[in-house]
């Protein structure tokens, strides 16, 4: 949970995988993705806030990939390191919707974000996915959805825990749960 989630709030549904390979960490974002893409279909206006947590190497941005091209984004989906944000036009139905990317590992200072002026972006449809939240302390909106990765061993081991924390991540993660593939 980060310190943008009151101390009191518990999730609303959970799931917890450990990939041994990359190609299950893809079959996860892609099950996301598909549970995303069917939200959209059903509330075009949707937004989701969505947290990516762990330290550094964890695959944080490699599951960003894999969750943004199972939406169908064809180009290459980019680490928004230095930019803060990397905004990727989605469709789905024939709804346009935004999957705006934030990377706030080089920031300083929490008003660094609100100086930034990304607040508008929490408000369009689509879906905010923040890596580093811990970044902006206090200054973002709650999350639908906290996904912590942890490394493991080998490299491209992890073990990844998603949290529901609104009832609209709830319907997410249950989406992705009844498509679970059990080994």
């Amino acid at each position: 949970m980060t310190a943008n989630q009151t101390p009191l709030a518990s999730p609303t549904a959970s799931l917890k995988q450990y990939c041994r390979q990359e190609a299950e960490t893809a079959s996860l974002a892609q099950r996301l993705a598909a549970s995303i893409q069917e939200l959209m279909k059903h509330s075009p206006k949707a937004h989701l806030n969505i947290s990516l947590e762990g330290d550094l190497g964890s695959g944080k941005t490699t599951f960003a990939r894999y969750l943004i091209q199972g939406l169908g984004y064809e180009g290459k989906v980019k680490s928004p390191t230095y930019t803060l944000c990397e905004p990727y036009e989605l469709q789905s139905n024939q709804q346009a919707f935004t999957a705006h990317h934030f990377d706030l590992y080089r920031m300083r200072d929490s008003l660094e974000w609100q100086e930034a002026g990304f607040a508008e972006y929490f408000d369009v449809p689509g879906f905010c996915l923040i890596e580093w939240p811990e970044k902006a302390e206090g200054t973002l909106p709650d999350f639908d959805i906290q996904i912590q990765l942890t490394a493991g061993k080998e490299e491209n081991e992890r073990a990844l825990e998603l949290n529901a924390f609104s009832e609209q991540g709830r319907k997410v993660l249950e989406n992705v749960q009844a498509t679970q593939v059990n080994p």
